[in-house]
């Protein structure tokens, strides 16, 4: 299994990140499920063709349970680019794990994929069955639809974002400020998972200066994005870009720096507050809301 696909999974696993996802984009914010709720579910099945098995594998898979009882299997796909084959793939995900249920002799439990979509256009493929296969309008009535849970995770508005209350924030908030202003405030919230965030940005964003960024904390640190971003400019990183962070010069910094400082100013942030992210001189940020200047 690539390594990317590992990493993409990794802060999605822990159950209070899973939990939060949930809620969030399934029940608007309510404290529905509960990470003490959640089991792992096996996240590989089978399938044959050509008459040959094959492996089938979400990304990541739980079972939602309460007081003994299997209320739901839970799956979570990541996607960095729109697939016009999603439908076809999610129903063979779904199938596959009823299909399994069915062995298992238990009781039945309905299964629901989430597709995470953290493209930076919209999500303009299928959504569902028939918009993937042309189904003739004679067949349509034996023929059933399947519809994808697809959720635009750099479209989502700032009141959603902020109803995620775990690490997935942070992630979210990236990626819609990147997406909607082609730069990045960083977040003072404080990263319970470092390690996984910070690889899951590097793995979504394909710049690996995130993931190097997090070797230089040191155990026990409380870490931000803007301290991340401390670190990263230290090396000599410029600014934000739609995927990712590029390399600039000292003077590059610096303007950087200035064109931040001059949105924040727009935004109503107060001086103090944008010489603590920026590291400016406080005058100087001053100067910069000086239309004269």
């Amino acid at each position: 299994m690539p390594d990317r696909d590992i990493t993409e999974k990794h802060l999605e696993a822990y159950n209070d990140v899973f939990a939060d996802i949930v809620n969030v984009l399934l029940f608007d914010g309510q404290r529905r499920v509960h990470p003490d709720d959640l089991r792992d579910a096996r996240a590989r099945t089978l399938y044959k063709t050509d008459g040959k098995l094959h492996e089938q594998e979400r990304d990541v898979s739980k079972l939602w349970v309460s007081e003994g009882t299997v209320i739901s299997l839970i799956g979570f796909e990541n996607q960095t680019e729109a697939d016009r084959d999603m439908p076809l793939r999610v129903l063979g995900y779904d199938g596959a794990d009823y299909r399994n249920q069915l062995s298992a002799k238990g009781g039945l439990y309905p299964v629901v994929t989430l597709v995470l979509y953290f493209g930076e256009s919209p999500w303009t493929e299928p959504r569902s069955l028939y918009e993937r296969v042309s189904v003739p309008e004679a067949l349509r009535p034996f023929v059933n639809d399947y519809r994808l849970n697809v959720f635009e995770i750099a479209y989502m508005t700032d009141e959603r974002v902020k109803r995620f209350t775990s690490d997935f924030r942070i992630v979210a908030d990236y990626f819609v400020q990147m997406r909607r202003n082609r730069d990045y405030i960083p977040s003072r919230q404080t990263i319970e998972y470092v390690d996984a965030v910070l690889k899951l940005l590097s793995a979504l964003t394909r710049d690996y200066r995130f993931e190097e960024a997090q070797n230089q904390f040191r155990k026990g640190e409380a870490v931000t994005m803007l301290s991340v971003l401390d670190k990263v400019e230290a090396r000599g990183i410029a600014k934000g870009e739609a995927r990712g962070i590029v390399k600039g010069e000292a003077r590059g910094i610096a303007k950087g720096k200035a064109d931040t400082a001059r949105r924040m100013l727009m935004r109503g942030l107060p001086p103090e507050q944008i010489a603590d992210y920026t590291d400016l001189p406080l005058e100087e940020i001053e100067a910069l809301g000086d239309p004269q200047a």
